[in-house]
């Protein structure tokens, strides 16, 4: 497993001191964000991209993941909101896969009043089944990761999505700061099991109304019980951190990432 971080969580810095800080606090892999606006959009051009790739690996750092945050649209809606996602996702997919990352992470849309959930979920298949095409050309994956966005609230469900979607590169982003409100994180990964792609990492400490995320390793995570479960799937990818800086440093959250690693 190699040790991450997600520019999710620094998105004030400049590139240059991501790259400065990630990598002298010990960091081996990196999810970048790719906005509307910044140093990664859609608009951004190959050279522009295979610089971002230089910068990284000047600074001993591998790009391995990264994010959908520049998608307007919805996945879950019909019509143009649905297609001007789709696009946009086969934009960053198309980014990704110019900059040699694999995975990518996407939070697929969400509900409205009148966007009943059974809607919202066929709608969702078919989007990703759309995706899957592109992504399967590109070989880079989409992971769905679950978030407070009212939509695949259990493991059974989301495993039961991406069946239905049924492609090798669209698949699940594990994060157990996400669900341990609900559930017990370690549950979702034998569940979802083969189609975990990518892995977050946050602590969860509380309950729904005065909960939060603390540092790693301070909280409710049973992280040796979350490790047995992703090696008995095979899982061996990146560890990425999701712990933003005023909650710890970059260098305590890395040596925590190291030790959950040797749970």
């Amino acid at each position: 497993m190699q040790v991450g971080i997600s520019q999710l969580i620094a998105r004030d810095l400049s590139l240059s001191d991501f790259w400065t800080q990630s990598a002298a606090a010990g960091y081996e892999v990196v999810e970048l964000c790719m906005q509307q606006q910044g140093a990664l959009t859609p608009q951004s051009t190959p050279e522009q991209l295979a610089q971002i790739v230089d910068d990284a690996t000047a600074h001993g750092l591998t790009l391995v993941s990264m994010t959908h945050g520049h998608c307007t649209g919805n996945l879950l809606d019909a019509g143009a909101a649905q297609q001007t996602s789709i696009r946009e996702t086969e934009i960053g997919l198309r980014a990704a896969a110019q900059m040699g990352i694999g995975c990518t992470l996407h939070t697929l849309g969400r509900l409205r009043p009148d966007l009943y959930y059974d809607d919202a979920y066929r709608n969702g298949v078919q989007s990703l089944r759309q995706i899957a095409e592109t992504a399967e050309q590109l070989q880079v994956a989409l992971a769905v990761e679950f978030v407070w966005n009212g939509f695949l609230f259990s493991p059974l469900e989301m495993k039961h999505f991406l069946d239905e979607v049924n492609s090798p590169y669209i698949g699940f982003y594990f994060d157990p700061g996400n669900m341990a409100v609900f559930q017990y994180p370690h549950h979702w990964v034998r569940i979802v099991g083969p189609h975990i792609k990518m892995v977050h990492l946050k602590d969860w400490q509380g309950r729904a109304l005065n909960g939060g995320w603390p540092a790693l390793l301070a909280g409710e995570i049973d992280y040796a019980a979350m490790n047995r479960e992703l090696r008995a799937i095979g899982y061996d990818g990146p560890m990425i951190s999701e712990v933003p800086p005023e909650v710890a440093s970059f260098a305590e959250t890395a040596a925590a990432i190291r030790q959950i690693i040797q749970m």
